[in-house]
């Protein structure tokens, strides 16, 4: 049994990974995937990704390619969520504030440095014309500590997956002021390089197990109910998500990279902007 280490968030999007891991897929192709949630998101992944401390991640497209244009020795294999994400974008329910103009000086909590909270905070300030020269952050590790920071008194907004976040607005913590969704494919397979240099051929069953999977995700019968169950979701978000999200089975397109480079360099996030063939795996 071939063992291999692999690391996402903890939310809806990676229910076909845990499905196939749990029904004995991966295994039956001597394969023993070992999944780690890893609620600090994206830039907690790339720094295991680039510290050989995972094979694999599933994370944010904007988020690896700014650390791989960094020098994290990892590739894109493949997408795995085609469709954008939708940030909402938050305050403590206690706030005064309701417009997202409010927010334009105000300091904004994020996971970390290079992570999707920071970077799409970025991208959304660019989309409301403010200076985004002069952004200001709060760190606050993950989901938890953004709860920790805001109920205890910070006036930092928050920007984190909506419908995750959904339940915490429903209860009255957070107060959802909008919402912003990536401008391309959320969600992409990454591969550290260290990894792919000696494992093509096992890469190549573990996504055409994953595709499967993700393939007839929507069609299994209940499946808004398991994730509502699962995930401590409302039946009626779910359904809202699902219509919304749509599994890819292909590499991203070359095309793709480099809109996310111009933007990310616009933004003064990287240095240059690099043949896609810098980011990409054209293996399988």
């Amino acid at each position: 049994m071939k063992k291999v280490k692999i690391v996402g968030v903890p939310e809806h999007f990676n229910l076909p990974w845990h499905l196939a891991i749990e029904e004995g897929a991966f295994k039956d192709r001597g394969i023993q995937l070992d999944w780690t949630d890893i609620p600090e998101g994206t830039g907690k992944m790339c720094q295991l990704l680039k510290n050989e401390e995972t094979d694999l991640a599933i994370i944010l497209t904007e988020g690896l390619i700014r650390s791989i244009s960094h020098g994290n020795p990892s590739k894109i294999v493949q997408e795995y969520i085609s469709s954008p994400l939708l940030w909402g974008i938050h305050v403590s329910a206690n706030s005064p504030r309701e417009h997202i103009a409010e927010l334009e000086n105000d300091k904004i909590a994020i996971s970390r440095i290079g992570s999707g909270s920071h970077l799409m905070a970025y991208i959304h300030a660019q989309n409301q014309g403010w200076d985004t020269g002069t952004l200001q952050f709060e760190i606050i590790d993950n989901l938890k500590g953004a709860v920790k920071s805001l109920v205890g008194g910070s006036d930092a907004y928050f920007m984190w997956e909506h419908y995750t976040t959904k339940p915490l607005v429903d209860k009255g913590i957070f107060k959802r002021l909008g919402d912003c969704p990536t401008p391309w494919p959320c969600f992409v397979v990454a591969a550290s390089d260290s990894f792919l240099n000696s494992n093509a051929g096992l890469l190549r069953h573990i996504l055409e197990v994953i595709n499967m999977y993700t393939v007839e995700f929507k069609q299994i019968p209940s499946i808004d109910r398991t994730l509502a169950n699962r995930y401590g979701q409302k039946l009626e978000d779910i359904k809202d998500w699902l219509s919304r999200t749509t599994w890819g089975q292909s590499q991203i397109s070359s095309a793709t990279v480099t809109e996310v480079q111009e933007r990310l360099f616009n933004l003064n996030l990287i240095d240059e902007i690099q043949n896609p063939t810098e980011f990409l795996n054209h293996d399988f």
